[in-house]
């Protein structure tokens, strides 16, 4: 495998950033793609690497995968990129307003 681009570590997850060069229309056009690992020891002690998230997984998970994104959204320009054909694929920042919370946000009020 390539070496990535960059890493955010956030505790035992990584999010590794890697350019992915695909050819359309006679242009190299660069495709970022994240690759999410969580890092840990068997019992060798050898380290190893999963995809498979634990619940405390998750929060770190969702930083690190926050910080490729914004990393990605500052870089989307590759520095030989002079052709729209060069461009990547997205041209703004997407927007979650449509996203709506399955379970109320517990109200917690203090006892009397």
């Amino acid at each position: 495998m390539s070496k990535p681009e960059k890493v955010f570590k956030v505790g035992a997850v990584r999010a590794s950033i890697f350019r992915n060069i695909i050819e359309k229309n006679g242009q190299s056009i660069p495709l970022p793609k994240v690759a999410i690992e969580v890092r840990y020891k068997d019992k060798s002690g050898q380290w190893k690497g999963t995809n498979s998230l634990s619940l405390n997984d998750l929060p770190k998970a969702v930083l690190a995968l926050q910080k490729a994104f914004e990393y990605l959204m500052e870089h989307k320009e590759p520095e030989n990129a002079e052709s729209p054909q060069m461009r990547p694929q997205w041209s703004q920042k997407p927007t979650f307003s449509h996203v709506q919370q399955s379970h109320p946000q517990p109200s917690y009020k203090a006892s009397p």
